[in-house]
């Protein structure tokens, strides 16, 4: 977006030269919940209070004596630092008389607290029990979370007991805490998958919240999905209700990058990284057949952002279909078209295709659009199987006879179950550290995370209900058809 031209911007202030000004609209600071909020505090700096209830204590942070750290005036952020939610404005709109307020751009973004240590904390370290806990599917980058957690919470604050919950949620009830300390996650970074290992479902919030009281942890990170942070949140609210002085707080992992508010979830850098490996080997394959098509699966339930950035990175896609966008298959500007004038160009076509998309397409019984996984998620049929299968009897009657080869790449687990690359490696470490410097300052119920390249903390609340889905009315959509020409897929003409 270009610089407004001078005679569209109020000048205001003392604003001279080549310079001009205006006022930005107010925004509103999102409260964060703290254990204060139901909890009250020693009112010294010494301490106090046990594991799991009684008053905070507040302490001078630990880090004031770290050998490796030189806090300097501004290196503890203050409780009115703020991130702004949107940081693009309007300045004709922003400095009128106008309601016209209806501009996204322009309407009063909210601000959340700005990530990072604070100068006083509420937990002594000494006293600190904390659980780490991974649930739902596998995704890159969780043992570099779970490795950073406990580095962080060792070397910065100097916490000795710290335990991984094995099996997701249902560990906590049915399984036996694993003690970690920096010597036995030290390579964790190099390994796909979860050391902890995961489970979907298992969620009892009594019975996990009472054997969280009965094991004394005080403080809980949580690394999954949407659904385990929705879990997340009953626990937060579970503590209020009991007035436990226990801080969770949760760490968004999604390679379908599907949680809103922050500006991407973790894994999602490599699993666009693994996809372009998908893509190639369907490119080779369909540019040496006779009429090949090469077909590419991508993950992806509600969201296509995986199959839209790995289309962009690879430059080798003719068609990305996703779920937020309708397509149809057969008629006047149906994707079969689109294929057989592509293969008259070029003898070839890639198509990747996220998994939810196309779904109304297929045909399923009403008990089969009820099923759900153990984490309540509906079961998607199959769409690349069922668009070879199609593909190949549209061929068969618009081209009886002519050569024509599918080649079907799902590769689903391979980008799931692969390590972090370098790029998620960082971020896993910075949200890890974000969410100790947050918990231990005394703040719960909170996500940590990117809000336009600014770490800040999320309420639970917030992220629990919030999507981050592909617009197909911006610039970035508008890239992707640039990039594959493809069309504007809507309602069949015929």
């Amino acid at each position: 977006m270009g610089s407004p031209a001078p005679d569209q911007v109020t000048t205001t202030g003392n604003c001279t030269g080549p310079t001009s000004c205006f006022t930005p609209p107010s925004f509103t600071v999102r409260n964060l919940p703290h254990l204060s909020d139901y909890l009250p505090q020693t009112g010294d700096h010494t301490g106090g209070g046990d594991h799991i209830s009684g008053a905070l204590p507040s302490l001078r942070n630990p880090i004031d004596s770290n050998p490796y750290y030189r806090p300097s005036s501004t290196f503890y952020i203050s409780p009115s630092d703020v991130v702004l939610s949107s940081i693009l404005f309007d300045t004709t709109i922003a400095n009128s008389n106008s309601d016209s307020t209806h501009d996204v751009r322009v309407a009063s973004p909210l601000a959340y607290l700005r990530a990072g240590p604070r100068r006083f904390i509420n937990f002594d370290p000494a006293m600190v029990r904390a659980a780490i806990v991974t649930c739902g599917g596998l995704c890159p980058g969780s043992n570099t979370v779970i490795r950073e957690l406990v580095v962080g919470l060792n070397e910065l604050y100097g916490v000795k007991d710290i335990y991984g919950i094995p099996m997701g949620y249902r560990g906590f009830y049915s399984a036996d805490p694993i003690k970690l300390d920096p010597d036995s996650v030290h390579d964790w970074h190099k390994k796909g998958g979860t050391m902890l290992m995961t489970t979907r479902g298992g969620f009892d919030l009594e019975k996990i919240v009472d054997a969280i009281v009965k094991h004394g942890y005080n403080q809980l990170y949580v690394i999954g999905g949407d659904g385990t942070m929705r879990g997340a949140l009953d626990i937060f609210k579970e503590f209020k209700r009991r007035k436990l002085r226990i801080s969770i707080t949760g760490v968004p992992k999604t390679v379908d990058n599907d949680i809103g508010i922050i500006d991407r979830s973790f894994g999602f850098d490599t699993a666009v990284e693994v996809a372009q490996q998908a893509i190639s080997a369907a490119h080779t394959e369909a540019e040496s057949a006779v009429n090949g098509i090469g077909l590419v699966k991508l993950m992806g339930r509600s969201t296509g952002h995986i199959a839209l950035y790995a289309t962009l990175s690879s430059r080798d896609v003719d068609c990305c279909l996703i779920p937020e966008m309708n397509f149809y298959l057969y008629g006047k500007g149906g994707l079969f078209e689109f294929i057989d004038e592509r293969l008259k160009q070029k003898r070839h076509t890639v198509i990747v295709v996220a998994e939810g998309a196309g779904q109304e397409l297929i045909a399923r019984t009403e008990s089969e659009t009820l099923e759900r996984d153990p984490s309540g998620n509906p079961l998607f049929a199959d769409i690349g199987v069922y668009l070879k299968k199609e593909f190949k009897k549209w061929w068969d009657q618009a081209h009886p006879g002519e050569l024509f080869t599918v080649k079907y790449i799902d590769p689903t687990y391979m980008i799931r179950a692969v390590p972090a690359n370098a790029s998620d490696n960082l971020y896993c470490t910075l949200l890890a550290h974000s969410a100790i410097h947050g918990v231990m300052a005394g703040y719960t119920g909170f996500v940590s995370g990117p809000i336009n390249r600014n770490y800040g903390y999320v309420p639970l609340e917030d992220i629990a209900i919030t999507k981050n889905v592909v617009d197909t009315k911006d610039h970035t959509w508008a890239w992707v058809r640039s990039v594959t020409n493809q069309p504007d897929f809507g309602i069949s003409e015929d």
